[in-house]
């Protein structure tokens, strides 16, 4: 395939995650996947051979992404797109209390992105034509602290994304969010209506939009829990 790229998928276990790194290797690209062990990641391992490289999974943790992209410097010596799953529930803690698992997601991805996107920058600036995108739900775009205030990246995680945008077009690198509409920042005034995306569809879709480079996407879906499954 001529124009085969390198992606680093995170939060691929199941869900969304899964489905972008089921695509992008159907369609020839080589993918390290970070995400928890599963039948599905294997089959595909053993489907794709060396074009699917797996690494670590427990981003949130300090070194992890150090690490994860270690291997894909040894594997690639560079990388062309970061897919940041922030909306994986990968990192929950077992003993995590119900009344506590939406602010673990949060905090959880926003620890996970943070470090993925220190550790990937390095890689990406030696890629070809390198992009980011950065995909939350409703979920992981809550802004749990001082919610009456303006949105801005220490209280909310895909503001925090924007953030970095001017960080990365100075190494070349573009940066698409795709996110719920906010009602306090909205991004366009069109009316996004919630639609029934199973994880193929968005992959679909969200993979097509990849070569326009948009700044933000609009992402709102029926139901959560198809794209992003509960793990713990």
């Amino acid at each position: 395939m001529n124009n085969s790229r390198s992606f680093w998928v995170t939060g691929a276990s199941n869900g969304l995650g899964l489905a972008l790194v089921e695509r992008l290797l159907e369609q020839g690209h080589r993918v390290a996947a970070s995400g928890k062990g599963s039948e599905e990641l294997d089959a595909l391992a053993v489907r794709h051979g060396g074009r699917l490289l797996r690494l670590p999974w427990q981003l949130h943790e300090d070194g992890t992404a150090a690490r994860a992209a270690e291997q894909i410097c040894h594997a690639w010596c560079s990388l062309d797109v970061l897919i940041i799953n922030g909306g994986a529930s990968d990192y929950l803690a077992d003993d995590v209390a119900d009344s506590d698992v939406f602010e673990a997601i949060v905090n959880d991805n926003q620890l996970a992105g943070e470090h993925c996107l220190a550790s990937a920058q390095p890689l990406l600036a030696k890629g070809h034509q390198p992009q980011v995108m950065a995909i939350f739900n409703r979920y992981s775009a809550l802004q749990l602290y001082s919610p009456t205030q303006v949105s801005a990246g220490w209280n909310n995680l895909p503001q925090w994304s924007r953030e970095q945008r001017q960080a990365l077009k100075g190494l070349g690198v573009d940066l698409t969010v795709v996110a719920p509409q906010s009602l306090k920042t909205p991004v366009t005034s069109v009316q996004a209506v919630p639609d029934a995306w199973t994880p193929h569809s968005a992959a679909d879709e969200l993979i097509a939009r990849l070569a326009l480079r948009e700044p933000e996407l609009v992402l709102e879906v029926l139901d959560i829990s198809s794209l992003w499954p509960l793990s713990r």
